[in-house]
């Protein structure tokens, strides 16, 4: 298995938070995998074999070729039919909402094909691009022209919500939402509901969500006592550690190890 991120170097970088390419050869036995809540929204191209997502009525719905995955508010799992070939874009929280008027709550725990959201002509000559270029640079620079094209100069984000996302970027999500309208608390509603039509995600789930990933990336580096990655990441304790741990992957942190489903998960986090 061969997964790279790689850095947006364009004037994208504020938006756009690293691509990302997974190859997975077809005798690797791969299984049903669970794709995990990471705060982002992602445009993803599936350039080899078919890709089935899995419903809650076990009944599979195979992934578009190209298409925006939204915010992961419930488990999410996939399962590869072959040879895996994926290239991504994954956006900072709340900046898609740059390239599209689409509610982002609309788009979330769903594969929404870009053929759906942007014009289709567009959406032809960008996929064909995808698949034709020769390596991962290659693509990068046909993606970030394509986004170019699709940039709302004029969107209006409010300010609060733009400061809102920063402030959870920047404590790991262990700031509460009381804490950031303590000037202004009438405000809540106000924000929770620009919030979710932005984000794709209310404030609280994006703080869990972006926690549990800083305590995953340690959890997979194996750096550190379980314990300890639970106090540094704002968990109470260890109850209230592994309860949002079990609620993200229906797991505790130690089954995740042992876990077959989530090999794959643990691939695509352990680093951005």
């Amino acid at each position: 298995m061969e997964y790279n991120t790689y850095p947006s170097h364009s004037e994208l970088g504020a938006l756009v938070k690293c691509y990302w390419s997974l190859y997975i050869p077809k005798e690797v036995p791969k299984g049903r995998q669970q794709v995990l809540s990471d705060g982002c929204m992602e445009m993803v191209f599936n350039l080899g074999d078919d890709i089935n997502r899995i419903l809650p009525n076990e009944q599979h719905l195979v992934q578009p070729s190209s298409f925006i995955l939204g915010q992961i508010n419930q488990p999410m799992w996939v399962e590869p039919t072959g040879t895996v070939e994926s290239f991504a874009v994954r956006f900072h929280p709340g900046s898609f909402s740059y390239f599209t008027s689409v509610a982002m709550n609309d788009l979330a725990d769903k594969d929404t094909p870009l053929k759906t959201l942007f014009e289709e002509k567009k959406v032809m000559e960008i996929e064909q691009a995808i698949i034709r270029a020769k390596d991962t640079n290659e693509r990068i620079l046909h993606i970030e022209n394509f986004l170019f094209s699709l940039l709302k100069e004029n969107i209006n984000i409010p300010d609060l919500v733009e400061s809102t996302i920063d402030k959870i970027l920047q404590t790991k999500g262990a700031v509460s939402i009381k804490e950031t309208l303590r000037k202004d608390p009438g405000k809540r509603r106000s924000l929770e509901r620009k919030f979710t039509k932005l984000v794709g995600t209310s404030p609280k789930q994006l703080c869990k969500a972006i926690r549990f990933q800083n305590a995953l990336k340690a959890i997979l580096n194996k750096d550190k006592a379980l314990t300890d990655i639970g106090y540094e990441n704002d968990y109470f304790d260890q109850a209230h550690f592994i309860k949002d741990f079990k609620d993200f992957t229906g797991v505790s942190p130690k089954q995740f190890y042992t876990n077959k489903n989530l090999t794959l998960s643990a691939l695509l986090y352990a680093k951005d």
